[in-house]
């Protein structure tokens, strides 16, 4: 396997395509290219250094079957990377990041309305929620075009959590039972 450096702009739009838990980098571009394992490929030579470059390939636009959001979510409350967090910020991070995988649109709503009296609790990047607090710790939420403080405590990360789900319409039981595993 080969390393490649990108910018922080490029890497955050290619996670923000992220379609499941655990999918790769690689994995997420061959979707976006539509480039199969053991497709031939042309080799293009420039300045002496060789590169493949994916054949052209006709798109052809498929109908993905619907997700089922409270299976992923119980899925992730089962899952080992979940059960391996130690830390609420990790597993509230984890939530969040699936959250956004489900229904970006919807996230966005959720999360725009979503503030303190005095502060931002979601924002497109690090500097908008250090303008409004200092301290707030900001982490980029993987997967994602969004950034989160996260110097609140566990009960703030659960109403968070409990209003952004309360938007996307799932049923009060899973939103307490995902809420009471951070």
């Amino acid at each position: 396997m080969k390393t490649i450096e990108v910018d922080e702009e490029l890497y955050r739009y290619i996670a923000s395509h992220t379609q499941h838990i655990g999918e790769s980098a690689s994995d997420i571009l061959r979707r976006m290219l539509n480039f199969k394992s053991g497709q031939p490929v042309q080799v293009a030579k420039e300045f002496g250094n060789e590169q493949q470059l994916p054949q052209a390939v006709e798109t052809k636009k498929t109908s993905a079957a619907p997700q089922n959001p409270v299976r992923i979510v119980r899925e992730l409350l089962l899952s080992d990377a979940y059960a391996e967090k130690n830390k609420a910020i990790d597993r509230f991070m984890l939530i969040l990041s699936t959250l956004y995988s489900l229904d970006s649109v919807v996230f966005a709503n959720a999360t725009e309305a979503m503030h303190g009296r005095t502060r931002v609790y979601f924002a497109g990047d690090e500097q908008t929620l250090l303008a409004a607090g200092r301290q707030s710790k900001p982490r980029h939420i993987p997967g994602t075009p969004y950034w989160v403080i996260t110097n609140t405590n566990t009960n703030r990360k659960r109403s968070m959590v409990e209003a952004i789900m309360q938007e996307m319409q799932f049923p009060a039981n899973v939103i307490e039972k995902v809420c009471h595993t951070i």
